[in-house]
């Protein structure tokens, strides 16, 4: 931090989040540095008092989502009892908290697919079917979001990537249906029929 770089800390346990947003309010107290977009990794079971914190200390967040439908059963049933495990990677308390977050898949943990990601945060379905804490959903163009600007903001590099705008670099998928128009339960079924690198179409 006093160095000037941007620090992203792997959190997964609400104890293990604790002892992250301690320190960073240590070092932001001793020597505040604007938007340093510090970053939590999974942050997989903060509460909203948490949240809170992240939010004052200027703290990005990205949920692991996808951990929702691989291990949500678990959780519930065995690890952690159902109002813990509804809470897991909670999108929708960082989104109405302002908190800046992205989520992603923690590949090769599980399969790199942006589109089901975003299914995962939009319906929160366990591999059973359950879904986990139906507070916590967000909508599909706000895990679009994330999975695009939300992910680049993370890094500093949303002045570069995550929308297509001028300026930025011409990479992106192309749908063959609106995501934002078909079941968000279809979600990650929806086709790319093309991707684009620097603007050029390339072969799948």
């Amino acid at each position: 931090h006093d160095a000037g770089y941007q620090v992203h800390i792997h959190t997964n346990g609400d104890e293990a989040t604790a002892v992250a947003l301690d320190a960073l309010e240590e070092v932001l107290s001793r020597n505040p540095r604007p938007d340093h977009r510090h970053t939590l990794q999974h942050c997989q079971m903060a509460d909203e008092a948490q949240f809170r914190r992240i939010k004052a200390l200027g703290v990005c967040v990205n949920l692991f989502s996808n951990h929702l439908y691989y291990w949500g059963d678990q959780h519930m049933t065995e690890t952690m009892g159902p109002d813990r495990a509804r809470r897991m990677n909670a999108t929708g308390t960082a989104e109405r908290l302002g908190v800046p977050f992205t989520i992603h898949s923690d590949t090769p943990i599980t399969p790199l697919d942006p589109l089901f990601t975003a299914w995962c945060a939009v319906n929160r379905l366990t591999e059973s079917g359950e879904v986990l804490g139906p507070d916590e959903c967000i909508s599909v163009r706000s895990a679009l979001r994330a999975i695009t600007l939300g992910a680049a903001y993370t890094l500093k590099m949303d002045g570069e990537i995550g929308s297509i705008e001028a300026g930025k670099w011409a990479d992106f998928a192309v749908l063959d249906a609106d995501p934002l128009e078909v079941d968000p339960r279809a979600l990650k079924d929806v086709p790319v029929s093309g991707t684009m690198i620097g603007g050029r179409a390339v072969e799948s």
